[in-house]
């Protein structure tokens, strides 16, 4: 009789996996000498191209002038970019030699965030978002992800008489909570040409310039949002008695959540958060509104612990608001949300040396459990996939007070760019055409 591994159980045992398995041993590959030779090359356009994206930061959904500039640069090498997923940028280089399919991804959009880094590029761009004028930036350093494959695109044209396979670009829109890989997946980008492995990376606050963040399994969470309606009844602020008080009740519901991971979810065995990320409620000073609306997000490692939140998020809100004599409307979740995001660990495994060759092995380490979330996860669902942390904090300043992704002062330190093309070069020659052993 066969029977089935319950999926928390895989990724628990997939946490435990070593970086490189026991009994396992790949060669310890030096850094190509091609890889150092573009690298110095397109040091200088890589940077301009981040600052250029920098001062004209677009949010998910919106990066008409990102991707146009992707697209131009991609023509410009002759190769025959295809938009897709809305802002979306995809396109293959072929070399002259059989060889695998692999893929390499950058996100291109920009956040509701207004930039306090004084930087002479500093974006100034505004916009309005749910309602407000915000301002927009690149804090959380997609700008770099997309120049560094900019660069790493070039170089790989440049190698085509010699490069075994295919490399397919992925220039993605909308990673930040707006399903940007789903929509790329959806418009095809897999149809033709399934990769073999999907590779990535992320500029990181917490992690030093110069080193390289890397984990087998599970890396970083998944990612649902929820959204909370609660509904009284309207009047005046000097005499609540002759209405239901939707805030309170609000107030009461934000408190008893906090319950759910501390004193309801198993913590010991893998982390869960549960944030109200906004609440909005009322007009004015002396006016009891009629409805309260709160959103938040939930992030977990394991499917079921996943399902407890939820069911425990909607308990919690529909009882909390009885006893108030409120009504609630709770969409938990209120979409589909991100998965979350696992690096195979055969690959993982394989291409460590890789980033160890560009990094140097001292340099390359492995991070806890990230909370935050991506959407790579969604090509992992097709391919293996590595995902791994570039270092953009730099020197004389400590990664654990540095402000961190989405501050609106994150500051990457311009090695990172770099390091980040190395690494991304690296890994593709080396999976393309390894190394003697």
């Amino acid at each position: 009789m066969r029977t089935s591994v319950p999926l928390s159980l895989v990724l628990t045992a997939l946490m435990s996996l070593p970086l490189m398995p026991a009994g396992k041993v790949h060669a310890q590959p030096a850094q190509r000498p091609e890889v150092a030779a573009a690298a110095k090359a397109l040091e200088q356009k890589v940077i301009a191209w981040r600052r250029d994206f920098h001062q004209h930061p677009e949010l998910s959904l919106h990066e008409a002038r990102t991707a146009a500039k992707v697209a131009e640069h991609l023509r410009a090498l002759g190769l025959k970019p295809v938009r897709m997923g809305g802002h979306g940028v995809m396109a293959v280089i072929t070399g002259d030699k059989p060889g695998p399919v692999i893929a390499l991804r950058a996100d291109m959009d920009a956040l509701p965030v207004t930039e306090k880094t004084g930087l002479p590029f500093a974006s100034k761009v505004t916009t309005t978002y749910n309602g407000q004028t915000v301002g927009v930036m690149h804090a959380c350093g997609h700008d770099a992800h997309t120049s560094i494959l900019m660069g790493v695109a070039e170089a790989l044209v440049g190698m085509r008489k010699t490069l075994a396979g295919r490399v397919l670009l992925i220039f993605q829109p909308a990673e930040e909570g707006e399903g940007g890989a789903e929509a790329m997946l959806k418009d095809g980008l897999f149809r033709d040409l399934k990769p073999e492995a999907v590779f990535g990376l992320h500029v990181f606050a917490t992690v030093p310039a110069g080193q390289i963040a890397v984990r087998s399994g599970p890396l970083m969470a998944a990612s649902d949002r929820f959204s909370i309606r609660v509904t009284g009844r309207q009047t005046h602020g000097s005499a609540p008695w002759g209405g239901i008080d939707p805030i309170v009740a609000a107030a009461d519901l934000v408190g008893s959540a906090q319950t759910i991971v501390s004193r309801r979810t198993n913590i010991a065995k893998l982390p869960a958060v549960v944030t109200f990320g906004a609440i909005k409620g009322g007009v004015r000073y002396n006016i009891i509104p009629d409805d309260v609306d709160l959103v938040g997000t939930i992030r977990t490692f394991d499917p079921a612990m996943r399902e407890a939140i939820f069911a425990d998020l909607r308990n919690v809100s529909e009882h909390v608001a009885a006893a108030h004599g409120a009504k609630v409307h709770a969409e938990v979740p209120a979409d589909a949300g991100y998965p979350v995001t696992v690096n195979d660990p055969a690959l993982t495994a394989r291409m460590l040396p890789s980033l160890q060759a560009v990094a140097g092995k001292a340099n390359v380490y492995e991070p806890p459990l990230e909370m935050g979330a991506e959407d790579f996860s969604m090509y992992t669902a097709h391919a293996p996939g590595l995902f791994f942390f570039v270092g953009s904090t730099g020197a004389g300043i400590d990664p654990a007070t540095a402000p961190r992704n989405h501050s609106p002062q994150f500051l990457l330190d311009e090695s990172a760019l770099d390091l980040g093309f190395r690494a991304l070069m690296q890994l593709a020659l080396d999976y393309l055409q390894p190394p003697s052993p």
